[in-house]
């Protein structure tokens, strides 16, 4: 006997998540004294000043369990979306709700999970794990959402349709007037999980978050990050918004004390530092502006977006420009494993950050890789 026998058999041909190069890495790699990361969505700010303080003060107690179910953490989330508390859960990242949910609603060897393609990793690995069948119609031209056709892939054991908006990589969305009537146009055992990660970089965020929304539907589940807007991507935090009798199911099964006692203050803290929040949107939406002006007049194709990157066709082979990139200290991330090796993404950085890619891009352009 193999060892990989002991393996289940569905699982053996897994490839893992693949993250963006790290800084560590490049400087390494090519003996740079600096690295402008620009490939994983992060806060171009960083992280709240409030959040640092908090989590100094609360180093001393990292000795001690955190509360089962976060309530002050969902206490805090509900009073800020205006929902009720019943129905938020926590989680360590928004990664382990997606991952309790299919759990908790597919049936192996029966169930079907659908997304678009290409869409989330996330998703395509859980569904696989729990021995689901995972349904993939293809986005519209331009990577608009083939709305019909998502709602058209279901049937009576449909358990899951996921639908990231804004989407990733492409920076698509629809306003939540769609989404509530996609929701409403699915069979009765599905679920709408709206996977809004990056809601809060829409403009006007309100007019495509489905959180204002929520109680118009009774099977919608809203996804949630505090990675991206809030900056604490390391501290691995998100959250989901569902009907309460699936939150009282999740909270059964999740395992204890996932969500840990320093992510839950930063998060609370986070939720309070209003001036910094307001001061990473309007980096965002600056920076995106200024970002897609400089693509397009460098001749790239770029993506309309409603999230805080770009996702753009470059004039020149999309792996040739990412090297180049990288050689100049500057990390993208290339899109082949979003089977779109001809594509590349850009998160949008702080100013400085923005005009250092901008030189780089130009430079590449004239003058070749």
């Amino acid at each position: 006997m193999q060892p990989t026998d002991r393996i289940r058999e569905d699982v053996r041909g897994f490839t893992p998540y693949a993250p963006g190069l790290s800084m560590e890495e490049i400087k390494e790699r090519y003996g740079l004294s600096r690295v402008v990361k620009l490939a994983s969505n992060e806060n171009p700010l960083g992280a709240s000043p409030l959040v640092k303080r908090v989590l100094g003060r609360k180093a001393d107690m990292v000795f001690r369990y955190p509360r089962a179910g976060n309530p002050a953490l969902t206490a805090a989330l509900a009073a800020f979306h205006g929902v009720p508390q019943a129905c938020v859960v926590a989680g360590n990242g928004s990664d382990e709700v997606i991952d309790l949910l299919v759990r908790l609603t597919c049936r192996p060897g029966r169930d079907n999970v659908v997304a678009f393609s290409p869409c989330f990793s996330i998703y395509v690995q859980q569904t696989k794990l729990c021995g689901v069948t995972l349904r993939q119609p293809s986005l519209g031209p331009d990577f608009a959402f083939d709305l019909p056709a998502l709602a058209g892939a279901c049937d009576d054991d449909t358990a899951l349709v996921f639908l990231t908006n804004p989407d990733n990589p492409s920076g698509y969305a629809v306003p939540a007037e769609a989404v509530v009537a996609l929701a409403r146009s699915l069979p009765p055992r599905a679920l709408l999980v709206v996977d809004e990660a990056y809601a809060d970089f829409a403009e006007p965020a309100a007019e495509y978050s489905m959180l204002a929304r929520f109680g118009e539907c009774d099977n919608v589940v809203v996804l949630r990050t505090f990675s991206k807007l809030y900056g604490l991507a390391g501290l691995r935090l998100g959250f989901g918004v569902m009907p309460e009798w699936l939150a009282d199911y999740m909270l059964r099964v999740r395992l204890p004390f996932s969500v840990n006692l320093l992510a839950e203050a930063a998060g609370l803290a986070a939720l309070e530092d209003t001036a910094f929040v307001a001061a990473s949107l309007e980096t965002v939406h600056r920076g995106r502006a200024r970002l897609a002006e400089g693509l397009a007049g460098l001749g790239c194709r770029v993506f309309p977006s409603q999230a805080n990157f770009l996702m753009f066709e470059p004039p020149l082979a999309a792996a040739a420009l990412f090297e180049a990139l990288l050689r100049r200290g500057l990390i993208v991330r290339g899109l082949k494993s979003y089977g779109l090796p001809g594509m590349l993404r850009v998160s949008i950085g702080n100013d400085e950050e923005n005009d250092l890619f901008l030189a780089a891009m130009k430079d590449i352009c004239d003058h070749g890789v």
